[in-house]
């Protein structure tokens, strides 16, 4: 393995008709004092504002094009095919950085041998003091919901230190590429939220290590792409909840989460929902439930649980 300065690293991001906002992430890039890398931005599908003004700004950055918008996993999966690094850094475009947040992130895969992935200290960007993600719980089996650990306290600098944890966070993830080779790219019918999850849960399976670096710190300009408490994102979280709990949990969990979620949770989501008014909400809440539904009765109910489904 190479030292630390010497491991190459493809750092990858995907624009999705936000160029000002990916310009930012790029030029907080330029500042970083790892300078073994190349910089790989996907514009994905972009119906308008597409990446070609930052082409000449951004000379060193490898830009690629997909004619369609085929998601966070499709987007940051085509750039996997070109990228030439030891370790993968795949970063939301609504991101920027500190300048030495990259070294510390190679340094643990270095000294923890079986390490695959790894995500800095996450803090909001409005505010810079205020932590989002600082490792992760593990996923309830029957909820489907995790948390993120030390979301919304003051950084005292309490968690700057470097420590195995459930799952990464979808906005910075450190990935090696012996990963990519024995467990394969992000699983694309996700679309939008839970692949990352997915892929960690996949790796762990594989015998891979999952990592929490405190020692490195991005900012986070938290659902710039999505909105906050969209329809939009309110059906692909609940859509892909679901998805997930599928593919990656034993039959008989999945069996217990899915009737606790088709009599307790979705009722009282969208009851709560139409007091509200939200009726955009009450149909993205409803189309999630039978996204899944209608596939598993397409299916007929075969559970296999354990990542080997196809839903």
């Amino acid at each position: 393995m190479p030292e630390v300065n010497e491991s190459f690293v493809s750092i990858i991001t995907v624009n999705y008709d936000q160029p000002t906002v990916t310009g930012q992430l790029l030029q907080s890039l330029q500042r970083i004092q790892y300078q073994n890398i190349e910089i790989l931005v996907v514009d994905n599908g972009s119906p308008s504002q597409t990446t070609d003004e930052l082409v000449v700004l951004f000379p060193n950055v490898h830009f690629l094009k997909s004619d369609i918008n085929t998601g966070f996993a499709g987007g940051n999966n085509l750039a996997v095919q070109k990228a030439k690094g030891d370790y993968l850094l795949f970063i939301n475009n609504d991101t920027e950085v500190d300048p030495d947040f990259l070294a510390p992130l190679i340094r643990c895969f270095h000294q923890h041998p079986g390490a695959g992935m790894a995500s800095p200290k996450i803090n909001y960007f409005a505010e810079k003091n205020l932590i989002q993600y600082a490792g992760s719980t593990d996923i309830n089996p029957y909820s489907g919901r995790n948390r993120c650990i030390g979301q919304g306290q003051p950084d005292h600098g309490q968690f700057n230190d470097v420590r195995q944890t459930a799952f990464i966070h979808g906005a910075a993830m450190l990935v090696g590429r012996e990963v990519l080779e024995q467990v394969g790219p992000m699983e694309e019918s996700f679309f939008l939220y839970y692949e990352e999850l997915d892929w960690c849960a996949r790796a762990r399976r594989a015998g891979f290590t999952i990592w929490y670096v405190g020692e490195s710190v991005i900012y986070h300009k938290e659902s710039v792409s999505t909105g906050q408490n969209s329809p939009f994102k309110l059906y692909y979280l609940t859509r892909n909840r679901l998805l997930f709990m599928w593919r990656n949990f034993p039959t008989h969990q999945w069996l217990i989460s899915f009737f606790f979620f088709s009599f307790i949770s979705l009722p009282k989501h969208l009851l709560s929902f139409a007091l509200k008014r939200q009726f955009k909400h009450v149909t993205a809440f409803w189309k999630a439930y039978w996204w899944n539904l209608s596939r598993m009765v397409g299916k007929g109910l075969g559970f296999t649980g354990q990542g080997t489904s196809n839903l």
